[in-house]
């Protein structure tokens, strides 16, 4: 009974989509194939890139591109140095600690 109802609703034909509907994109004016994983802003392929790394791909547009780069370089960077600060901080408050009781 229920794949009955289902059945009838999935034809598998190719639908003429009219160019005035759906979103546009934000760099040409293209139909956009869907929005930047970063900005959020519809874009359409030939405007977009494939993000590196990471366990899924995702598309950004080229202003993102340009602007944050495709790859995590920069946060690891960052978070290495943070890293490092920390342990920094505690060897000096460690040696402080050490000449005030020694």
């Amino acid at each position: 009974m229920l794949a009955a109802r289902y059945a009838t609703g999935v034809t598998g034909a190719l639908q003429h989509v009219d160019d005035h509907s759906g979103a546009r994109c934000v760099h040409c004016g293209a139909q956009a194939a869907g929005p930047c994983a970063s900005c959020h802003e519809p874009v359409c392929g030939d405007c977009s890139t494939l993000t590196e790394g990471g366990a899924r791909v995702w598309a950004i547009c080229l202003e993102c591109d340009r602007r944050k780069g495709r790859n995590l370089s920069g946060a690891w960077r960052g978070l290495l140095l943070w890293l490092a600060a920390i342990l920094v901080g505690l060897a000096v408050v460690t040696w402080i600690l050490g000449r005030l009781v020694g």
